[in-house]
């Protein structure tokens, strides 16, 4: 092993976590903001007056969390936590707007177009 590489591993060793000492706890930590998120639709629905069922913002909810099912540092874990906090108190205390919710549901974006013809039609340069 390299000199660098044996520092690189020693300061990767001595990284505090941010919130939660171990995966247990993390995983708790994560399953409580998934509940609740999930208590939170009715009233997140009512507020915004969203065009979407409890069923349908509630799957939303599910596949947002996941998304980072495969995340196993505990860091990035205490990272998604924060945001995902901050995202539910800026939705509870309706400092987003209803176009702020409804871009979840937006589709995938829509390619570029490549060729010549395609790019002149759409106005491209």
């Amino acid at each position: 092993m390299t000199p660098g590489r044996i520092a690189a591993e020693s300061a990767l060793q001595q990284v505090r976590p941010l919130l939660s000492m171990d995966h247990h706890e993390a995983r708790r930590k994560v399953l409580s903001l998934y509940k609740t998120w999930y208590r939170e639709v009715p009233a997140i629905i009512h507020r915004y007056d969203i065009p979407k069922s409890r069923e349908q913002c509630r799957a939303k909810i599910r596949e947002e969390f996941l998304r980072h099912r495969k995340v196993t540092d505990l860091r990035v874990i205490d990272m998604l936590l924060i945001k995902g906090q901050m995202e539910l108190r800026e939705t509870v205390n309706r400092w987003k707007d209803k176009s702020h919710l409804m871009r979840y549901w937006k589709d995938g974006v829509e390619a570029k177009p490549k060729d010549f013809l395609s790019r002149f039609y759409e106005g491209h340069d």
